[in-house]
Order: structure tokens, then C-alpha cells, then sequence
């Protein structure tokens, strides 16, 4: 593997757990880790809603991994 390989690298799916429009974020589940990632509004491609599949990205934030680029499959 290349030495700037890294997790961000690669689409993830997963279920959106929890989305509050009026603040603007909520939480992605991860299908494959179980593991929960922050979204921004910022983040989106498409509009969310609680318990909908998506793809997104992950990139570190000032906090942690968020969830980025987040589409609707």
C-alpha cells in the first residue's frame, strides 16, 4: 500500500442514525465498523433523513473523523 494510504481514501456506507435540520448535523453509523461519525450540514450532497443508506467519506476534523461528501445511495 502507498505510505499516504488512509481510510479517508475509501467510500463507506452507512445509516443515518440521527439528523436535526434546524442545528444543522447529526450522526452516520458505519455499516462495516459499527462506529459512529459526525456530519455537518456542510458535509451533504444530498439532503438526510434519520434511517436513510449513504456513502460518504471521512476526513479529520477539529474533533475527530466527520462524515463528508455524503450522499444518498
Amino acid at each position: 500500500m502507498p505510505d499516504n494510504f488512509n481510510k479517508t481514501n475509501i467510500m463507506s456506507k452507512g445509516t443515518v442514525k440521527f439528523f436535526n435540520d434546524l442545528k444543522g448535523f447529526g450522526f452516520i453509523k458505519d455499516n462495516d465498523s459499527d462506529k459512529e461519525y459526525f456530519v455537518h450540514v456542510s458535509g451533504l450532497i444530498d439532503e438526510v433523513r434519520e434511517n436513510d443508506e449513504v456513502t460518504f467519506d471521512l476526513e479529520e476534523g477539529r474533533k475527530g473523523l466527520n462524515a463528508v461528501n455524503v450522499k444518498v445511495i
